[in-house]
């Protein structure tokens, strides 16, 4: 078993600051747990972790494919339990961070019966998903078999409308039963879950549309550019379904401003900041930190750290400090 811990959280709730301060006091490595920022041409819109706010603490998981690879669930539990399991036995805290919670779940429970991802099956139904009616139907399948996942997924997201669709056509149990069934077997990680949230939506939502303000002032654009140009806006691509590129196409096209561009990220943002919040608070045994004093305030820095402490230090000493002294022996 490996034991490791999270510090999740929707997008803009201040993970980042917050995990490298953290790491730096445990001595932590980092696990990048957001399902763009793994691609290597994907920063400024996914706000990933520059080498200056790593402030020299070890970042993993980061760039590890291309936008034109299929980097599924499964292809980051197969790569990041390894490494997690090299920290652990080096005597430090595995600590993942990020907002994409399918990541977190597929390291924590067991893989029985499992469908593995056909690609045959996803082909059969590209057509069909390539138009708006076709997404449109794909999502009202799902609603009728799994309304919790669909209430989870967007229908643009269409490779994950398709793989819960597969995992019921495929075993006739809905995803969210499957997934259910799974949290109860053991998995490879014992996670001490801790997720940021908000009482104030608001406040939220504010900060998310000062991130996208400072994302189009650093070049976003740019960034949205280079991959239209290779076609990476055009096609059923990580980049395709990642909020925050697939916006500018309407721009590219002459069919809008880039002012109703900005708009439109952040309300994207938004909306998708609303669904990490109800997943992360449908979670058993997550403990939850608040970012604001639920008086529309952002807390003190300083106070939510030592919070964030208290509940990491015992866990750390437990399972790492004592197995250090051991080898020292």
């Amino acid at each position: 078993m490996i034991y490791a811990a999270a510090i999740t959280g929707p997008t803009a709730s201040g993970k980042t600051a917050l995990s490298v301060r953290v790491a730096k006091a445990l001595g932590a490595t980092v696990l990048c747990a957001d399902s763009m920022q793994i691609y290597k041409e994907m920063c400024i819109g996914t706000a990933k972790v520059t080498p200056e706010e790593m402030e020299g603490v070890p970042h993993l998981m980061l760039d590890v494919a291309s936008v034109t690879e299929d980097f599924s669930v499964h292809s980051y539990k197969e790569t990041a339990i390894p490494l997690a399991r090299e920290i652990a036995r080096g005597g430090h805290l595995p600590l993942f961070v990020g907002g994409t919670g399918l990541y977190l779940a597929a390291m924590t429970r067991g893989d029985e019966d499992t469908p593995g991802r056909s690609e045959e099956y996803m082909r059969r139904y590209e057509a069909l998903a390539a138009t708006e009616e076709g997404k449109e139907a794909l999502h009202r399948r799902l609603s009728e078999i799994d309304p919790e996942s669909a209430a989870l997924i967007h229908k643009n997201n269409v490779r994950r409308v398709l793989r819960a669709l597969e995992i019921y056509d495929t075993t006739g149990k809905t995803k969210t039963e499957h997934d259910r069934e799974s949290r109860a077997a053991q998995g490879a990680l014992s996670l001490l879950h801790i997720s940021l949230d908000f009482h104030s939506r608001d406040l939220l939502y504010d900060r998310i549309d000062r991130r996208v303000k400072i994302m189009m002032r650093e070049g976003l654009l740019g960034e949205a550019k280079s991959l239209y140009e290779r076609g990476l806006l055009s096609t059923d691509t990580a980049a395709m379904g990642a909020i925050g590129y697939k916006e500018f196409l309407p721009y590219f096209r002459g069919e809008c401003t880039l002012s109703e561009v900005e708009a439109a990220i952040a309300l994207g943002t938004r909306r998708y900041a609303k669904r990490q919040q109800t997943w992360f608070r449908r979670l058993p045994d997550v403990k939850t930190v608040y970012m604001d004093d639920g008086a529309g305030r952002m807390r003190d820095p300083d106070a939510v750290f030592s919070e964030v402490m208290d509940l990491l230090s015992p866990f750390v000493r437990l399972h790492y400090n004592d197995q250090a002294g051991e080898r020292k022996e």
